[in-house]
Order: C-alpha cells, then structure tokens, then sequence
C-alpha cells in the first residue's frame, strides 16, 4: 500500500489554495478512500468549498478535519495567514467509518453498530467543539461506549468559527472517523508541563473552586511549591504554573494539565479550569522548554519502536501553547518529529485541547501513525 499523500499552501484565497494543494499531491491513486483537512481560522468559513471541491477533483469521497489556529504539514508550521493542509490516504475496504457530530448521544455511531461489533479495537480519530460544555463527558461516554475504541484527535481552535468536516460541515459536539482493526496505528501523548511537587489530596473542593489540600489551606500549599519568588507576587505565575490532575490508576504517571484561573488571597483558594472532586489528586505544574524536548524525544523513541511496520502517514494534534509558543518561531517541534521518524507525510492543527484514550489533555501533543497493514 502506498505511502499517504500530503499538501499544503498558504495565501491568498481559498480557491487559489486548494489549486496549489493539489497540484502538490499529484495524481491521486484510485484506490485512495480518505482525506484529512486541517485549515486556520482565515478559512474557517471556507472549510466546507475546500472539502467539495477536493471531492470533486480528485474522486475521494470521504473527508474529516477542522480548524485550528495553527496548522501542520510534514515538518512546518503555518500561523497567521490563510492557509490548509491536505492528506490523501488509502486504507483497506470497509475499514472505517465516518461520523458526524455526537451531542448528548452516541446515536450517530450506533448506526454502525453491526460493523462496529466485527471488530476488536477501533482507533478513531475524533474533533471536537470547545465550547460545548459536554465536550469532555462526550469523550468519556464515546470512550465506554464502544468497546475497543481509542481516541486520538483535539478540540477546534478559532478566532471566528468552529467548524468541524465529517463529510458534511458540522459542530456542537465530537466528529470524526472510527476505524476497524484492519487499519494498524500506534499512538503516544508528549507533555508540555512537568511537575514541581508531590500529589496532593483535595480535601474540600466544590465545582471548580479548590478551598484545601491536604487539609491545608490551597494557596499555602501553592506558594509553598512554586518557591519565594513567585509567591511573593503571584501575578507572575499567569501562564507559568498549572494545575496537574493526576489519571488515577495509570502505571505511567499520567496526568491532565489545566489552567489556573485565579487566587483568592482572603479565602486562600484556588479557582481551576476543571471541575474537581473533593478526595481526588492534586498537583502542580510548570511550563518548562526544556523538560518539554526531554518528553517529546522520549515520546518519538516509543513510538518508533513500537512501529513495527512501514508509517504510510501521520497525525500530529498540539496544543495551542506548544510549538511556536514553547519551541520557537522556525517549527521546531515538527521539525523534530519528522527527524525522529524519517520524514513521513504528517497532518495535524493547534487544538483547544488534545483527546488522547479517553482523556481531553492540555498542553501536550497526540502523535498518531498510521502503519502498513498485514506488512
């Protein structure tokens, strides 16, 4: 099976973008069954004239994407300018299906359900909206639902609109493509804050307000571990310290990051982006560049030996805190993984958030190679 075909342009309009893509892919195989197409917000509202005319041209019916503040190709970045990348691959018949939005249900899903229970395990790649508040029980009940499934993708990133492709324009919720196990993948998760302390124990917490830990004040334990410095003006912890919740039961001490909202100093408590659990883990993190390479080398080594087949194509989800924010102006981070893997033909955008299993994540990147079947 051919390796999958990948393109993208920037400039000008949508229709002087599309031209160049695909005179960049080339001829298309006729076999080829499925597309990718990530675009930044100058196209938002293009995204569905991209999709038909790509449809039109080169005879692949089926396609997925979304929109994303910054966007990837093989080893580059694009930011700031209209621009969208492409990539055409060929999997084996009757081995995915594409899904429109899921809401409050997985009623879209279970339209396939007889295909669905022909196979084992079901990665799927999967975009969703964030600004649906239901968004992250939507990856959890798509997650427990389907038995097998393993989710890979992120959620939209937009200064104007949050379009989602499955076939059709949709959002509100999850979109995507499930596959069978016909379709071979290996996946790994990079981090982008490391932690500064120990685990700590919520012990009183309501929605999204954290009052103790460890039956301690929050803000004392905080400024206990983010050092002198910046306790002393705390105002320079915005974008530097995290909240880390730990995955409990994870043998590889996973944990999701979110965002420290703000500091009460009277009350002594915490206001986090997530709602959380009083008896639940707790701990703090840091934005660190370096300890950020360090985990995304160690990703790219795992994932190069646990790809036991030739990569026919790759996608990469980010966080929208990563790359040029953390690695620097000259895609540092793609060119990164492009050196680990041997340049392969890559996809991927800046997302709102990373879906990994069936986890939303923040501040990490969602590695996902696609692998010769049956090689």
């Amino acid at each position: 099976m051919d390796r999958f075909l990948t393109a993208c342009a920037e400039g000008g309009d949508w229709q002087e973008i599309v031209s160049l893509c695909l005179a960049k892919l080339g001829p298309i195989p006729p076999q080829a069954n499925l597309g990718f197409i990530y675009v930044t917000d100058a196209l938002a509202g293009q995204l569905g004239h991209i999709a038909d005319r790509l449809r039109r041209t080169t005879d692949v019916d089926d396609w997925v994407g979304t929109v994303g503040l910054g966007i990837c190709c093989d080893d580059h970045e694009y930011y700031d300018a209209p621009a969208a990348a492409v990539m055409v691959g060929t999997f084996p018949p009757d081995s995915y299906r594409v899904f429109t939005t899921l809401q409050r249900d997985l009623g879209n899903l279970r339209v396939h359900q007889e295909w669905l229970d022909d196979s084992q395990f079901h990665p799927a790649v999967v975009h969703g909206d964030p600004r649906a508040a239901a968004t992250p029980q939507l990856i959890e009940l798509l997650a427990e639902g389907i038995p097998g499934i393993y989710l890979v993708g992120g959620l939209s990133s937009s200064q104007s609109t949050f379009p989602q492709l499955a076939n059709h324009l949709c959002e509100g919720g999850l979109s995507g493509v499930v596959f069978s196990s016909a379709v071979p993948v290996v996946t790994t998760l990079t981090q982008g804050c490391s932690p500064i302390g120990p685990v700590h124990r919520v012990t009183e917490a309501r929605q999204n307000v954290v009052a103790t830990l460890d039956d301690r004040p929050a803000l004392e334990v905080f400024k206990e571990e983010i050092g002198e410095v910046l306790a002393r003006d705390l105002g320079r912890a915005a974008g530097y310290i995290f909240v880390g919740r730990p995955v409990e039961g994870s043998d590889t001490g996973d944990y999701m990051v979110r965002n420290l909202l703000g500091i009460d100093p009277g009350s002594g408590q915490l206001v986090i982006g997530d709602s959380i659990t009083t008896g639940g883990p707790l701990m703090f993190c840091r934005r660190d560049g370096a300890s950020a390479w360090e985990d995304l080398d160690r990703a790219l080594g795992s994932i190069k030996r646990r790809a036991n087949a030739p990569i026919l194509g790759a996608l990469y989800i980010s966080c929208l805190g990563r790359g040029r924010y953390l690695f620097g102006d000259n895609s540092e981070e793609l060119q990164r993984v492009q050196q680990a893997l041997g340049e392969v033909p890559l996809v991927g955008f800046f997302a709102n958030g990373e879906i990994a299993h069936d986890k939303l994540y923040g501040y990490t990147g969602v590695l996902t190679l696609f692998l010769q079947p049956n090689a």
